[in-house]
């Protein structure tokens, strides 16, 4: 077979644009510099720690690791400015930055990987690049819960309907709805906090997976690196991404928080709603319909969950196989975690400016807390408490009052006082109080409650924990 014949074979089997040889597919499956790129400083600061700790028990000389840190400051300044060369030819950060050392300094580049192996060195670069996501995030968290506590301290008593089912259910107040997200976001913090400190364990040091005869000092490297020491286990220290899949994780739980009251945010500016409005720059108009205002910002963060998600599931599926210790597919790790960082960073932002910046409609909420007999259980309450009727009976004397009012086109508090006596002839008229929204909010005082004064003091409380 000539070698025309055995290069169209070869381009029949590779296909597309792989057309030289079997080896330019290999390369570009192989090749992770696109993207594993975004490692590059904390690449450089472990090769800093570590050849510091090399000099430091005499593996290398101090004139080896004088070089080798001059030549890395050079490499990060040029990555800086923008005018590093990245090789694919060369894989990946680690070989990209090293092979620019050897340029720089020469033989001494090469004393740097003693010790070491890209297999911690890989493991250390993420969990430095996830902690660094993690301090992000945790910062990003409290900015949206101090918008949200400012937000629902001054609405505190700003009535609005509670829902279950979307159906009208109970009054309470937008302060009160708006704390129940801080609740979901101080839980997401906790847990952002938490993962960060289990993270924080340096797995430099544990080689290919089984150690060096080296006598590294893996304790100095750790605190070089702000880890509060080093890993334990250098099979598990390589083989790990635990780290990864614990801030998805973490974060597909607070993408969902996220949608929640992106999907609120979306039903209330509906003309139907009209609770809120949002300024222009969270908005957009269409292409066809004048009158339109859609808020497209709130429904990418409610759609950018999925993407979260499913970040989450296929760093799951690359990882649920894999023997002991380190195999090529964990490859897979860096792009979806890079994004679901990303995402989760982006989705944060925007909803810290929504809240900043939407308006309640004070007037539209509070004819809405009024429908559809919201205070009706305030009505079987003041039964219970005023005439000391058991509940259930309450419950059943409110139902037929219910059945009066939409009978007459009516609400509950516009019943006339003979109606009311038909289903109970105790009532007085005292049980006109308790039938407006306001004093159905201010009642529920009840240690959580939706009561103006709980509110504030809720807000009090997560102001001092944050």
């Amino acid at each position: 077979m000539s070698d025309d014949t055995q290069k169209a074979v070869a381009n029949a089997m590779w296909g597309g644009r792989f057309s030289q040889s079997p080896a330019a597919l290999m390369e570009a499956i192989n090749a992770s510099i696109d993207f594993d790129k975004r490692l590059a400083m904390q690449d450089i600061e472990g090769s800093l720690a570590h050849s510091a700790m090399l000099c430091e028990t005499g593996i290398i000389s101090t004139a080896d690791r004088d070089v080798i840190h001059a030549g890395l400051k050079q490499v990060r300044g040029e990555i800086e400015n923008g005018t590093f060369e990245f090789k694919k030819s060369l894989e990946d950060i680690h070989m990209n930055i090293e092979g620019r050392l050897r340029e720089i300094v020469g033989e001494a580049a090469g004393r740097l990987h003693t010790a070491r192996s890209r297999n911690d060195q890989v493991a250390l670069d993420v969990r430095l690049w996830i902690r660094d996501a993690h301090d992000r995030t945790i910062a990003q968290v409290e900015n949206l819960m101090r918008a949200l506590l400012d937000k629902a301290e001054k609405h505190s008593a700003t009535v609005m309907p509670g829902f279950t089912h979307l159906q009208s259910a109970q009054p309470v107040t937008f302060g009160h709805h708006l704390m129940a997200y801080v609740e979901m976001f101080g839980r997401d913090l906790s847990r952002l906090r938490d993962s960060r400190v289990r993270l924080n364990e340096c797995p430099l040091g544990a080689c290919a997976l089984a150690g060096t005869s080296f006598p590294i000092n893996r304790h100095m490297t750790a605190k070089a690196l702000g880890f509060d020491g080093p890993t334990r286990n250098s099979l598990d220290s390589v083989a790990d991404r635990d780290a990864l899949l614990e801030f998805m994780s973490l974060g597909a739980i607070c993408s969902m928080h996220l949608s929640r009251l992106a999907e609120e945010i979306t039903i209330w500016m509906t003309p139907q709603f009209s609770f809120i409005r949002l300024p222009d720059r969270w908005t957009t108009g269409s292409s066809i319909m004048p009158q339109k205002r859609n808020p497209d910002a709130a429904e990418l963060v409610r759609g950018k969950t999925g993407r979260m998600i499913g970040s989450l599931v296929s760093l799951f599926t690359v990882m649920k196989g894999l023997p002991l210790t380190y195999s090529k597919d964990m490859q897979e790790d860096k792009e979806r975690v890079f994004d679901a960082a990303d995402t989760l960073e982006i989705v944060l932002a925007a909803m810290s400016g929504m809240i900043l910046d939407l308006e309640p409609v004070p007037e539209k909420m509070a004819a809405a807390a009024g429908a559809g007999f919201a205070t009706a259980t305030d009505l079987a309450d003041w039964l219970v408490r005023e005439l000391n009727i058991p509940f259930r009976d309450a419950h059943h004397i409110t139902g037929h009052l219910v059945a009066a009012a939409e009978k007459a086109g009516c609400d509950l508090s516009e019943l006339p006082i003979e109606t009311m006596k038909e289903a109970e002839s105790r009532i007085t008229d005292k049980v006109y109080d308790v039938l407006g929204v306001d004093a159905s909010v201010g009642s529920r005082i009840s240690f959580g409650g939706t009561s103006p004064k709980r509110v504030v003091e809720q807000v009090a409380f997560w102001r001092g924990r944050l």
